[in-house]
């Protein structure tokens, strides 16, 4: 075994943190909102002579809180105490306010120190987590409300016909929910894009009122929508609860979540089919595992939203698990950044068995033209 890969207590000597912003390939929007570029904060954590790779999509006064709060709170631990350090995490952040950006401030760490660990002893992650599963079902996700009928026939058939993954999403919403008709048109197409082979889900990024969601879903009937994600907004309890007891298709929501008491109020009300959970945003690894065991006494699943490469191995540790969003934006910035990245062809993917930690390797020196701070 090789000498970094030792029995003994190797501490945390340290956490790179770089900043990168990537411009889109194309405008994109959704519902409410427009963006031309991804910020991605990157964190490798340091122990021994060996480095755990960890991310958040954030904005870049991420990155200060976790040089500020996050590495002094954790510097010198033991790289085995992921735990120890993730409370010592949350209590640096107490003043700050542990929810909203500190989440996803912790996450990037948190995800980087599991890794460190697995790489540490020379384990796959999803292996050192306990895996439930060998792969993990995704689905495609983009279909953006800027996007032309070309660019979306071209981005769901790829998926759907070349990739054969069996389940799209698109987004809808169009002007805060005031182009319901443009909305119903896009439904319409991408179902006769996809065929009959696949599941239509739709992502209305809290766009609606909740009469407005119902009237969409009843309009868009014969599209056979399966998956109806923040069809209003996901601290609106009441509202989403509404739109679920009125419609057939699976009401989804959570991925703003940042603490467990959200999703414990999220599942007390009732208010969704499916809880989302992103990994890069919760807290990381360690809240997710937290979250998702909470949900499971609701005896509801969890979606993994985002940051599919990141998500895996957890996703394929946790047993209540539904699918995984395989977003055009992260997938494209994940192979980018890093060597590793995994195939979703079929509709799966599969985490590294042959590699430790999470199997990625990051090309610094490619992405480094996207540095900014």
């Amino acid at each position: 075994m090789p000498a970094t890969r030792t029995t003994s207590d190797p501490a945390l000597t340290g956490l790179d943190v770089g900043t990168y912003t990537v411009p889109t390939d194309s405008p994109e929007a959704d519902g409410t909102f427009a963006w031309d570029s991804t910020t991605v904060v990157v964190v490798r954590a340091r122990a021994a002579d060996s480095e755990g790779i960890g991310w958040t999509y954030a904005p870049p006064s991420c990155s200060k809180l976790i040089t500020e709060l996050l590495e002094p709170a954790i510097s010198g631990r033991s790289a085995w105490d992921t735990t120890g350090a993730a409370l010592s995490m949350l209590r640096a952040v107490r003043n700050t306010g542990r929810s909203g950006l500190a989440g996803y401030a912790i996450a990037a760490v948190d995800c980087a120190l599991w890794d460190l660990k697995a790489r540490l002893l020379d384990l796959p992650l999803y292996r050192l987590l306990g895996a439930a599963r060998e792969k993990v079902s995704i689905y495609g996700s983009g279909g953006f409300t800027t996007y032309s009928r070309q660019q979306m026939e071209d981005q769901l058939a790829g998926w759907a016909h070349g990739q054969q993954i069996p389940r799209v999403k698109i987004k809808i919403g169009q002007d805060n929910g005031n182009d319901i008709s443009r909305d119903l048109q896009r439904i319409h197409e991408a179902r006769s894009i996809i065929g009959d082979g696949a599941e239509l889900f739709v992502d209305a990024n809290g766009a609606y009122t909740a009469k407005q969601a119902i009237r969409v879903f009843e309009a868009a009937r014969e599209s056979r929508l399966a998956w109806f994600e923040e069809p209003v907004s996901s601290d609106h309890l009441l509202g989403l609860r509404t739109v679920k007891e009125a419609i057939t298709a699976d009401v989804a929501a959570g991925e703003y979540g940042t603490d467990l008491f959200y999703f414990q109020r999220l599942c007390q009300a009732e208010a969704v089919d499916c809880v989302q959970l992103d990994v890069s945003r919760c807290g990381g690894i360690t809240q997710w595992l937290r979250i998702a065991a909470a949900v499971a006494a609701y005896g509801l699943q969890v979606s993994g939203h985002c940051a599919p490469n990141l998500s895996a191995p957890v996703a394929a540790a946790t047993e209540n698990f539904r699918h995984l969003e395989w977003f055009h934006d992260h997938v494209r910035i994940e192979r980018t950044f890093f060597e590793g990245t995994l195939d979703p062809s079929g509709g799966t993917i599969a985490p590294d068995a042959d590699s430790p930690g999470n199997g990625l390797t990051f090309r610094s020196s490619a992405v480094e033209k996207y540095r900014v701070g």
